[in-house]
């Protein structure tokens, strides 16, 4: 496994289960690869989606990293009733789903982008506006089939997204993203 600690890559996606068939382990490899790769694991800390991701990371041995919407464990727990499963690290924010969208986004360096609903809309339109690299796991259902028309119709580029239908090559086509931009930052600044 090649180690690239300093990239994390987060992974956005339904908390119910509306999506496509396979959907779930399609989430479970997305996982995998990231962990494979050596990046960080980084999810809203929900059901569904972000679940089976951190799951698949969390055992094939990479590092997990939730942020929830409860501003505490209990709150987590009995509030929110969400689960604490396959998690290395939980961050609290306490701002409720919206707030914390918003914080797990810039928790990032890249987003994947799985099946989902409006929640997950409002975290793919907060990754674009902060230009960060994304990965769309193509065939998944949810919004993620309206991507493509979304960005059609809001005339405002591509920028850095990608597309595949493929999770093991989704993730290495984002890291391989992520670590250009790494690099240029890293050459622009010793140009300073």
């Amino acid at each position: 496994m090649s180690r690239k600690p300093n990239i994390k890559i987060g992974v956005s996606g339904s908390a119910i289960n509306n999506c496509a068939p396979g959907a779930y382990k399609k989430a479970t490899e997305i996982g995998r690869a990231i962990a494979r790769n050596g990046a960080v694991c980084v999810t809203g800390d929900t059901t569904g989606v972000p679940l089976y991701a951190a799951r698949g990371s969390h055992r094939a041995g990479g590092i997990t990293v939730g942020v929830s919407p409860a501003h505490s464990q209990e709150d987590h727990e009995r509030h929110y009733h969400l689960p604490l499963n396959d998690m290395d690290l939980v961050i609290y924010t306490g701002f409720a789903y919206s707030g914390r969208n918003l914080l797990f986004i810039r928790a990032c360096d890249a987003v994947i982008f799985i099946c989902g609903r409006i929640g997950t809309l409002n975290e793919f339109t907060i990754a674009f506006e902060d230009k960060k690299p994304i990965g769309i796991l193509t065939k998944t259902g949810g919004i993620i089939e309206e991507i493509e028309q979304i960005l059609e119709v809001s005339h405002r580029g591509r920028r850095k997204i990608v597309f595949d239908e493929n999770p093991v090559k989704l993730v290495e086509r984002l890291i391989d993203l992520v670590s250009e931009e790494h690099r240029h930052h890293y050459h622009s600044r010793q140009g300073e």
